[in-house]
């Protein structure tokens, strides 16, 4: 009998329990595993499909995300691989989040050592750390944000001697980001584009770019894939290992991928090749410049004929003389299922490319295509309506939403004479779903262009509405926080040039201009981090004794803080740093007014450090989260614009600009043509489909545009709506005059000689001259106050003059009506009634002024004199 230790050595294959076998009839005797009911049957086929490519085109409401996470459990229940076996791709760290609490609550546990479960770049990063030193970098590399790229490149551009307010360093930072998000190096750059900046030499200071960003032991957000790309490209040793390692690829949002995640994902979806075959044999165009799906031109002409035509087939050699192209295929691609959906791709305007997930089939010959129509969201008019416009575009898959619910109501259309009625309008529509018990939270107003949302602000600010606008400044953001993660940075990394420079000088240590510029070019021609160079120029007599004295200081102190960072922990250490930097002493002693604010701030961010386990794990959290943090509190309209709008659902949705120029944009049909076209009808139908009961679509006649009143038409999407799911209805705006106020509409209200619908410039200065006692007629003492219309109207005038007929003001924000100084003769929970609120009770009484809870309209400001006890 051969002793086990001289068995001869051969791989052990996989096992699989076979058909009919014991194991097989036991499992199918336990019954189906539990996450797989309530699936439908399109869902429970994304599911189950594990082996080859398979695409799903998941429409608005369709259940993606179950099925996405459904399949990641089914694969695990299944043993078909072990968590870290499995690349799950998301595009927010948010997405990813949810995704790792849904497996938990299927598979009943907390879900454990899924580390490849993340956004490109966490993902990306995560690669990048592991192998920093194959593309010249220190595994503790700095990732810069825009701010830093900006001012790498300001500098630049001053060594250049190009003139910054001709040739922006912020449009070069934009430039460099499309050209990283198209996969291209700066050696693959098209010679047109590289010559459009800076009198041509855009291309040579791409160069300069990423040399520095390497002496700097730094990269920006496109690098975490493009040195990727490289890395694979250059070392297909450490590509065939995560060949090997993912046996599952799962890539969510696949409409939004751009060039860059493209050519990523292509790589790691190949099976691994055989040690020394050429890598340009896995993927076609992996030793040339890529090229964008779908488009003829591209970097480098020369090299079109082989590498292109091997990837717009999207097949690959044979893996062995004699295969089948079939076989090959088979051999070569591996089980990757993107999800994704070709009509809300809507984010062009940043790199991604819809043609991607139109080419999949191409892409993956023998891929299976599965859709998802049944909508779970939306009732059944909102659904026809959003399936019958984006019928009108030709770039699509094609796929039909239906949905099982009530046809609910139809989408309404409303015309307004201007902006300020159509505010007014949906003002008055909110305050009639809040009397009728709609909680504020369910509702979002989705414009087309930021400048939109002032007038709404003013609007809801004047009715007291609660409000928050989507997409605003960040907390991480903000100057005292920037200031303090520099901080961090350079202890994090000493060759954080952009961070070292940053804090130099903050608080004031008399190191001016002149002593950053020594710095730099003792830097540069030495080669080294900035840090270093200070090192070296306190040795030396350059710097005056003052200057080198307090650089000397600074030095020491963060080494020290350095030291310290290996024996106390991080929260402790960024206290430390604060303090003895004197940077919380700056802010201590600033009386201004948003001082103390400031260091609130300060503390809260050290605050934040503590679920961290280290400070270079918090510094990381810090540059790839990109969701904007939740705003906690009471309920609120949501404002934000129909791109920020995407993966959220609303029970009431307002959709007003709905005119030619602004939604579609003109600016993307001068650029784009059909395909902006087509983009813009695609963003239409994702703010439809935010919608779970009701759609809304406003236009206004006339609109200010950067200040200027324009004349509009209706855009064309109004058309392109089927006729019986839309219903007309007239504007509740009312004119200036108020007429829907608390006497109800007067059939005057609509006419032009009374109302707010007239605003030409000379109309204007009659009403100036009148507001200045000119009054015209020969000073009849016809003293009409100022219209609401007029260009310098503010919205607090205009319910000052209307106060007899529109009823009370409300007050919030800054207050319409100031306190006589007098007592009000109200009591807490006195019982009152309010003309335009109804019955509710006091809760706070402030001079004259009460704080009431309505039944129906919540919490408002009032004077006193417009309630009455009851």
């Amino acid at each position: 009998m051969t002793e086990p230790s001289k068995l001869p050595h051969h791989g052990v294959p996989e096992h699989q329990p076979a058909a009919g076998g014991i194991a097989a009839r036991a499992r199918a005797a336990a019954g189906g595993p539990q996450y797989l009911n309530g699936l439908n049957p399109e869902q429970r086929e994304a599911v189950e499909t594990l082996d080859g490519p398979v695409l799903v085109l998941a429409g608005a409401g369709t259940g993606k995300t179950r099925v996405l996470t459904t399949r990641i459990a089914h694969i695990l229940s299944q043993g078909r691989a072990r968590p870290h076996e499995i690349l799950s791709v998301t595009f927010t760290n948010k997405a990813a989040r949810e995704m790792k609490l849904r497996l938990g609550q299927m598979l009943g546990q907390a879900v454990e050592g899924m580390p490849w479960l993340g956004t490109f770049h966490s993902i990306g990063g995560r690669i990048l750390r592991i192998h920093a030193e194959l593309v010249q970098l220190k595994s503790n590399f700095t990732v810069l944000d825009v701010d830093d790229q900006v001012r790498l490149l300001k500098q630049l551009l001053q060594a250049e001697n190009i003139d910054d307010k001709r040739w922006p360093a912020r449009m070069l930072a934009g430039l460099i980001d499309g050209w990283k998000n198209r996969g291209l190096s700066p050696s693959q750059v098209p010679a047109g584009e590289a010559a459009s900046f800076g009198n041509g030499k855009g291309g040579k200071i791409y160069a300069t770019y990423q040399e520095r960003l390497k002496i700097l032991n730094a990269a920006d957000f496109g690098d975490l894939l493009l040195e990727n790309i490289r890395l694979f490209r250059e070392n297909p040793d450490v590509l065939r290992q995560y060949q090997s390692r993912f046996k599952f690829i799962l890539v969510d949002e696949y409409q939004d991928t751009n060039v860059a995640q493209y050519l990523w994902l292509r790589l790691l979806s190949q099976a691994p090749s055989q040690p020394g075959r050429a890598l340009s044999e896995i993927i076609p165009g992996a030793t040339n410049a890529p090229v964008i799906p779908g488009r003829l031109e591209e970097a480098n002409p020369e090299s079109r004929s082989n590498e292109d035509s091997s990837r717009d087939s999207g097949s690959a050699p044979a893996a062995h003389p004699g295969m089948t192209e079939n076989a090959a295929v088979a051999t070569q691609l591996k089980n990757i299922c993107c999800v994704g959906d070709d009509d809300q791709s809507i984010y062009g305007w940043r790199g991604a490319e819809v043609d991607n997930i139109l080419r999949f089939e191409h892409d993956f010959p023998g891929a299976k295509v599965i859709r998802l129509e049944r909508n779970y969201r939306s009732t059944g008019h909102i659904l026809a309506a959003a399936s019958h416009l984006i019928a009108h575009n030709e770039g699509r898959l094609g796929k039909t939403l239906r949905t099982e619910d009530v046809d609910g109501e139809k989408v309404t259309v409303t015309g307004s004479w201007d902006s300020e009625e159509e505010a007014r309008a949906i003002g008055e529509e909110l305050e009639e779903l809040q009397r009728a018990g709609e909680n504020l939270n369910d509702v979002a107003i989705l414009v087309r262009a930021s400048f939109q949302m002032r007038e709404f602000e003013d609007r809801f600010v004047t009715l007291g509405l609660p409000y928050r606008v989507i997409g605003g400044p960040r907390f991480y953001e903000r100057a005292e926080i920037r200031d303090a993660l520099a901080y961090l940075r350079t202890i994090n990394s000493p060759a954080d040039d952009l961070a070292f420079e940053r804090i130099v000088n903050v608080p004031k240590r008399g190191l001016g201009d002149a002593t950053v510029q020594l710095l730099h070019d003792h830097a540069r021609k030495r080669r080294i981090p900035l840090f270093e160079a200070a090192r070296a120029v306190v040795e030396t007599d350059e710097l005056k004794p003052k200057a080198r004295g307090s650089l000397r200081d600074l030095v020491m102190q963060f080494d020290r803080w350095r030291a310290q960072r290996e024996v106390t922990s991080h929260t402790e250490l960024a206290e430390i740093v604060l303090d003895e930097s004197g940077y919380t002493e700056m802010w201590q002693k600033d009386r201004s007014a948003d001082a103390a604010g400031r260091l609130e701030n300060l503390k809260e961010l050290v605050r934040s450090m503590e679920e961290f386990e280290n400070l270079q794990g918090f510094l990381e959290h810090i540059s790839l989260v990109m969701d904007r943090d939740g705003e906690a509190g009471d309920e609120a309209v949501s404002l934000m614009t129909l791109h920020s709008a995407k993966g959220l659902e609303f029970d009431n949705v307002f959709l007003p600009g709905w005119e030619e120029g602004l939604f579609p944009s003109q600016r993307t049909l001068d650029e784009q043509g059909r395909a902006g076209l087509e983009e813009e009808r695609r963003l239409a139908h994702v703010g439809l489909t935010r919608a779970r009961r009701r759609a809304k679509i406003y236009f206004a006649t006339n609109r200010r545009i950067h200040g200027t009143w324009s004349t509009t038409i209706p855009s064309r999407f109004l058309d392109e709506l089927p006729a019986h799911n839309v219903e007309i209805t007239e504007s509740k705006g009312g004119s200036g005059w108020g007429g829907s106020g608390g006497y109800g509409a007067s059939r005057f209200d609509n006419l032009e000689s009374f109302g707010s619908s007239y605003s030409t410039p000379g109309w204007q200065r009659a009403q100036a001259n009148r507001n200045r006692g000119g009054g015209g007629r020969g000073g009849s003492g016809f003293e009409e106050r100022q219209s609401s219309f007029t260009g310098s109207r503010s919205d607090a005038s205009s319910e000052s003059f209307n106060r007899s007929k529109r009823g009370p003001v409300v007050i919030e924000g800054e207050l319409v009506a100031k306190s006589t100084g007098t007592t009000s003769d109200f009591s807490l929970d006195d019982r009152v009634f309010h003309q335009k609120f109804g019955y509710g009770h006091v809760v706070k009484i402030d001079g004259n002024k009460l704080t009431i809870a309505f039944e129906k309209a919540g919490e408002k400001k009032v004077v006193d004199s417009f309630v009455e006890r009851v």
